[in-house]
């Protein structure tokens, strides 16, 4: 086999090596981040739950408070 046949092996090789890493460290990337975005959202859920048990109990203490006045 000739050497310049050899060479052109051991570059696709070598790249194809290569490209399948950067794939690999990528896609791990992306799901860290999705996760760490989830985890976020999670939280704002909880926050917007809350917030809405609040209103309701406020709006209840609001009723409350106008019985009493009359």
């Amino acid at each position: 086999m000739p050497t310049e046949v050899m060479i052109a092996l051991i570059g696709l090789g070598g790249s194809a090596i290569g490209s399948l890493i950067g794939i690999f460290a990528n896609s791990k990337l992306i799901d860290y981040r999705l996760g760490a975005i989830e985890r976020k959202l999670d939280e704002h859920n909880k926050l917007i739950d809350r917030m809405y048990a609040i209103e309701k109990r406020v709006e209840v203490l609001e009723v409350k408070v106008e019985d009493a006045v009359k």
